[in-house]
């Protein structure tokens, strides 16, 4: 690991404060800051988290949905037990995947899924907004009526359309940026709040009605 890093990392407040408090990553105040603005997390809830690992998202779930709700975790990656939460290992797009994943319906479902880096950030960004359109097919098929979907993208020319994609399928679709987010980052945050099963009808190609197509990667 590069010195440099290793020393910003070591500066940086949420890196020390996620330390400090037990938690797998400094992701974990993502989804905090998402969840004290817009109150997706409430006791009780059934919660799926895309592209869990390390497991810093599934943590701050648990926390908050208390005993009576459900956290699933999933990552084709491996992901260390946690108390309460029910990890499956996984790909997003695995069309095995929704009848593994045990609960009938999820209140939330949540990604913070990233694509493998190429250093070309029009190619990055395409690759963002495509890991997003594959968490949302799957959230079509097992969010609950007026649920809530969450999603990492890298900010760019795309993430109009892809919020056009969304919006007939939410009362309201929102997008934020949480304190955490490590200033040079593109990263952003889309909100879906309300989900309304039905809306929009998805095509063969997987794209909503009217979207452009998802580009060649």
């Amino acid at each position: 690991m590069p010195r440099r890093f290793v020393t910003e990392r070591r500066r940086d407040p949420y890196y020390r404060a996620a330390q400090r408090e037990g938690l797998r990553s400094r992701a974990a105040f993502k989804l905090t800051f998402v969840d004290d603005r817009f109150r997706l997390l409430r006791p009780g809830a059934r919660v799926l988290d895309l592209g869990a690992a390390p497991g810093g998202w599934s943590m701050v779930a648990r926390q908050r949905v208390g005993p009576r709700g459900l956290v699933v975790a999933v990552d084709p990656r491996t992901i260390e037990p946690m108390d309460g939460v029910r990890v499956v290992r996984g790909r997003v797009g695995d069309p095995s995947l929704p009848e593994r994943l045990g609960s009938p319906e999820f209140d939330v479902v949540v990604s913070d899924m990233s694509p493998r880096i190429s250093g070309a950030y029009a190619t990055d960004h395409a690759r963002s907004v495509g890991l997003v359109r594959d968490a949302f097919r799957l959230a079509r098929v097992v969010l609950a009526r007026r649920g809530a979907f969450v999603a990492k993208v890298f900010d760019g020319d795309m993430v109009v359309d892809l919020e056009h994609e969304l919006e007939p399928s939410f009362v309201r679709v929102r997008r934020t940026k949480p304190t955490a987010s490590r200033e040079p980052s593109s990263e952003i945050y889309i909100v879906g709040l309300g989900f309304r099963p039905g809306r929009g009808v998805v095509l063969p190609t997987g794209r909503e009605t009217g979207a452009p197509p998802a580009p060649a990667i």
